[in-house]
């Protein structure tokens, strides 16, 4: 008989612990913030039984050790021997964390266990040998006084410097705890001519000859919680029976991220989904036995019958779209689930209370579009909590409770998916950011300026009112990378602050990247598609409302604004006959709250567009986001909005 493989298996393995992590995760923070609730115990003892099981029958048995001693804990509390109490969660939660970092090591090919994994196991040990969390945390305390260094392997994701960190500054950071060598590693450095100056291909390994403390270092990588591979191991100077200080879930979430990202090869979807789709697909097959009959021509005495096969035919197609479609949908609740941890480590860290109110975690959108939220939700969670919410102390003093809120809502409005982060703290300060921003140079004078413009500063790139830098730093920084990745997805970002109540962000996104409904426009011989959620509106331009400005640029007047003339025909270097401004059209987009208008020969129509990558089948081009195929067979370019914004905004510059 022949052996079973078992590694095909490993990846289904390794998506079911990490539901039962997440499971475990939220099971965990219920228990800490008070619930009495039997069930909640056996979810966790259940999660670490199971990835203790599936770990020794893959061969992981690092994995498998490690979950047997968190499983052995948890029986402890299920039986009643031990109380949940506080301590019992928090290391718990930090198990979970480094089981996380284990998996992925071990889907990796690498050795799962490492100096800090095995730290914790005998942390974990030694509780379940009879002691408690102080006696441990003591232990802990003691070998953290005992160390002498600490060796930093920093490898970032290419996409890291897209989100607005900057590699030197957190070295910097690290030079002022003490002494600190880099070495750099390059050798994913490619040539001149294939490198792309936005991605990240350096590596470093950093050593830091300082008995800094562990939440002090881990404070410098902060900001790059899943940008990055991140090991932190501490130089010890004596040997010691516990070698951990505390393992806090800064490294381990780092590995958590690309797990996340990975889901993209996969997609969970409800029975009741493929049973439409069945059902449809056999509709289709009927239809397509009717209109097999009118094989060898049509009567008249046919053509009724053949419209209404035709009818059925279009309604059946439209029918398994959307169905296929709703394939791609995933609740929100996929990202939201990653909060609560987050906003509870943030809160202790800060001494804040925060309260997390999540609602409308069930409403769908597209998976493309879910796996690219998270980071820029990620960024206004962080700052609300540490620029919105005040301290206890504040918030008693100006007559507000002593616990914020931070809410964070999902719902449907038309064709978009709407997403608010709103916190009850301080608010935005008019006379803060003003003064700042006429300190940078950005404005001349804030006066009649509207709250909105005003607000609106804060997306400026770098812009903070913060009085000093900090690990977590003050509203503002990050928030112009927030904007532009909403914008990459063809979104919108508002903000509403009222100074003393509270601020809201209003992030606006299209339900799918798929589909999108556009404007088909002619340019020379060539047909593009604009998509409509950037257009502002389209106008034909008098020759007395254009200008002609140095470097060969054109101007047309806009309501009370000057706006750039782009002309796709020379953009992309089109055939055929290149027009006058006065025989064409200018549809008005708007990209990263910049305006311009984009010339064509006239508007053919509006009509959905299938979006087929560019890039997959060919190569990226400036300017296209995509193709689409129409009616007729001929292909058809989806005009970028946000690219084209900033190939004028360079031009402008040079």
């Amino acid at each position: 008989m022949s052996k079973v493989d078992l590694a095909q298996f490993h990846k289904a393995f390794h998506e079911e612990s990490l539901d039962g992590l997440d499971a475990m995760e939220q099971a965990l923070l219920a228990l800490d913030e008070g619930a009495d609730d039997p069930e909640l115990i056996n979810v966790v003892f259940r999660a670490a039984h199971s990835i203790k099981g599936g770990a020794a029958t893959f061969g992981f048995t690092d994995v498998a050790a490690f979950t047997h001693v968190a499983e052995n804990l948890m029986d402890e509390v299920r039986s009643g021997r031990r109380p949940m109490e506080k301590a019992v969660v928090e290391l718990l939660l930090r198990s979970g964390d480094t089981v996380r970092d284990m998996l992925a090591l071990s889907m990796a090919g690498q050795p799962a266990a490492t100096a800090e994994s095995q730290a914790l196991l005998a942390e974990l040990s030694a509780m379940v040998s009879g002691g408690s969390a102080a006696p441990v945390a003591a232990k802990a305390s003691a070998a953290a006084e005992a160390i002498e260094g600490w060796d930093i392997a920093f490898r970032p994701f290419d996409y890291l410097l897209k989100t607005g960190n900057d590699p030197a500054r957190m070295f910097r950071e690290l030079g002022a705890l003490g002494p600190l060598s880099v070495e750099c590693d390059a050798s994913k450095l490619p040539s001149l001519a294939d490198m792309d100056a936005s991605s990240s291909y350096l590596g470093w390994t950093l050593r830091l000859d300082a008995g800094a403390k562990r939440a002090a270092v881990e404070g410098v990588f902060d900001w790059v919680d899943g940008d990055c591979d991140l090991t932190l191991t501490p130089r010890i100077a004596a040997p010691a029976p516990v070698t951990a200080a505390p393992a806090a879930a800064t490294a381990p979430r780092a590995v958590r991220e690309p797990a996340a990202n990975s889901e993209s090869s996969s997609v969970r979807v409800g029975i009741e989904k493929i049973d439409t789709l069945i059902n449809l697909v056999g509709e289709l097959v009927i239809t397509q036995s009717m209109l097999s009959q009118f094989h060898d021509g049509v009567d008249a005495s046919q053509l009724e019958m053949l419209r209404h096969g035709l009818a059925q035919l279009g309604r059946h197609t439209r029918e398994l779209q959307e169905s296929v479609m709703s394939i791609r949908m995933l609740p929100i609740s996929t990202v939201f689930n990653r909060f609560p941890r987050l906003v509870r480590d943030l809160a202790q860290k800060l001494d804040k209370k925060v309260v997390l109110d999540l609602r409308g975690e069930t409403t769908e959108l597209d998976k493309t579009v879910l796996e690219k939220i998270g980071d820029p939700l990620v960024h206004l969670v962080r700052n609300a909590i540490d620029h919105g919410l005040e301290v206890p102390s504040k918030r008693l003093a100006s007559g507000k409770g002593d616990t914020g809120t931070l809410r964070m809502e999902a719902f449907h409005r038309g064709g978009s998916i709407v997403v608010e982060v709103a916190d009850d703290g301080a608010g935005l300060n008019r006379d803060a950011i003003v003064a700042k921003a006429i300190q940078r140079g950005i404005i001349a004078s804030g006066d009649g300026m509207s709250d909105d413009a005003v607000a609106d500063l804060i997306f400026e790139a770098g812009f903070s009112t913060a009085a000093a830098t900090t690990d977590l730093s003050g509203r503002g920084v990050g928030m112009d990378v927030v904007r532009r990745n909403v914008m990459d997805l063809g979104g919108t970002v508002g903000i509403r602050s009222v100074q003393g109540s509270g601020t809201t962000f209003t992030i606006t996104l299209p339900l799918t990247l798929a589909i999108i409904d556009g404007l088909t426009a002619a340019v020379g011989e060539e047909t593009y598609i604009v998509p409509l959620v950037s257009i502002v509106e389209s106008v034909q331009v008098k020759p007395d409302a254009v200008r002609s400005v140095a470097g060969g640029g054109e101007l047309f007047r806009f309501r009370e604004h000057w706006l750039p003339i782009v002309r796709l025909f020379d953009v992309f270097g089109c055939a055929g006959r290149r027009r006058p401004l006065d025989e064409g059209i200018v549809i008005v987009v708007e990209g990263e709250g910049t305006r311009i208008g984009l010339f064509v020969d006239e508007l053919i129509g509006q009509q959905q567009a299938v979006v087929k990558s560019l890039e997959a089948n060919y190569r990226r081009v400036a300017g296209i986001s995509g193709a689409t195929i129409l009616a007729d067979g001929s292909v058809a370019l989806i005009a970028d909005v946000t690219g084209l914004v900033r190939m004028q905004g360079r031009r402008k510059a040079a």
